[in-house]
């Protein structure tokens, strides 16, 4: 197996750029191998510019009968390669489908990182994904979180594994090109194909839409990404300098370190509140709620209640958990 060295080059500047283990020997790079083109690709690179630090781990969801066959052929991939395989089994909770298998996956992956000592994984996310995700999300109607698309760099759910995606600026058909120059074959999951799905849809419409830009758009997607850290770091420090708990309520100024209107950060602000008492709420909720709340009207969502105050230095907004109904 033999990969361009430029490609080669290219991948090791990617994963350098998010991966702060690269330059330790010892630290192992976890690999979520799917056996499609994209992880495939992703695995031969892996393998090319770390051997012998790389490990790979394949989610078998059981919802398909070549599903046990196809993590067969990533372990038999892996073997030739000298990678270290697992084969991770998960069962899947009742609801939608496509989101319980993502849960399940990233637990699974998750654990496995966690007993292997591996503190990173990387996931074959790609240009196109982030296409993708951006333009159906956009057909939403999503805020500035969804628009800032698929991050380079991460959390597992409700984990500590890191993960990386450092392919998000290669294209599907670059990733293709490597897997054929490999000799390996790729397994095909025919839910691609699958138009019941918004995403495949979205992707055939893509192919006949020859006049949009990927590369541009996904360039506005990182752009996105970096406006909301921006606001979640304003939102943090304002939170931090401008509310304090007190006792069983959290007092809120808004207005103490500016008087614009600026419900998109005082939403932010309002959902690491909420966090703070172990609930959540929606961005679009926090943003109503803070829009509320500049209309001086008290306001309850998801058990937490927000009332406007005041004094001679200005407005508070004072958050308590809500008292409990009675019954009867």
């Amino acid at each position: 197996m033999g990969i361009d060295p430029e490609l080669l080059e290219r991948f090791r500047a990617d994963l350098s750029a998010l991966w702060l283990d690269d330059d330790e020997p010892e630290a192992k790079l976890g690999i979520a191998l799917s056996g499609g083109p994209d992880s495939l690709a992703l695995l031969l690179l892996a393998a090319s510019a770390l051997p012998g630090r790389v490990e790979a781990a394949t989610v078998d969801h059981g919802l398909r009968e070549e599903s046990a066959a196809e993590a067969a052929h990533c372990a038999s991939i892996c073997a030739q390669l000298g990678v270290p395989h697992a084969t991770l089994a998960v069962q899947l909770a009742e609801g939608n489908t496509q989101s319980r298998a993502r849960e399940a996956r990233y637990g699974a992956l998750s654990d496995w990182a966690r007993d292997r000592g591996i503190d990173t994984i990387c996931t074959a996310h790609h240009r196109d994904d982030q296409v993708e995700t951006l333009l159906m999300r956009l057909n939403r109607g999503s805020g500035l979180s969804g628009l800032a698309g698929v991050r380079a760099a991460g959390l597992a759910p409700q984990g500590e594994t890191v993960v990386l995606r450092p392919l998000l600026g290669w294209s599907r058909e670059q990733l293709a090109s490597i897997v054929a120059a490999s000799g390996f074959s790729a397994v095909t999951d025919p839910s691609n194909d699958d138009p019941a799905y918004d995403r495949v849809r979205m992707r055939k419409a893509l192919v006949k839409a020859d006049w949009l830009q990927p590369e541009g758009i996904a360039r506005s997607a990182r752009v996105l990404a970096d406006m909301e850290d921006d606001i979640l770091a304003l939102a943090a420090e304002d939170m931090e300098l401008a509310g304090k708990l007190n006792g069983d309520r959290f007092e809120y100024r808004p207005l103490a370190r500016s008087a614009v209107y600026r419900p998109s950060i005082w939403g932010e602000i309002i959902v690491m509140i909420f966090d703070r008492f172990g609930r959540s709420i929606s961005r679009s909720d926090a943003v109503r709620m803070a829009e509320a709340l500049m209309e001086a009207e008290p306001i309850n969502i998801g058990g937490i209640h927000a009332s406007p105050s005041g004094d001679s230095d200005g407005p508070v907004w004072i958050f308590a958990r809500e008292n409990p109904r009675r019954s009867g």
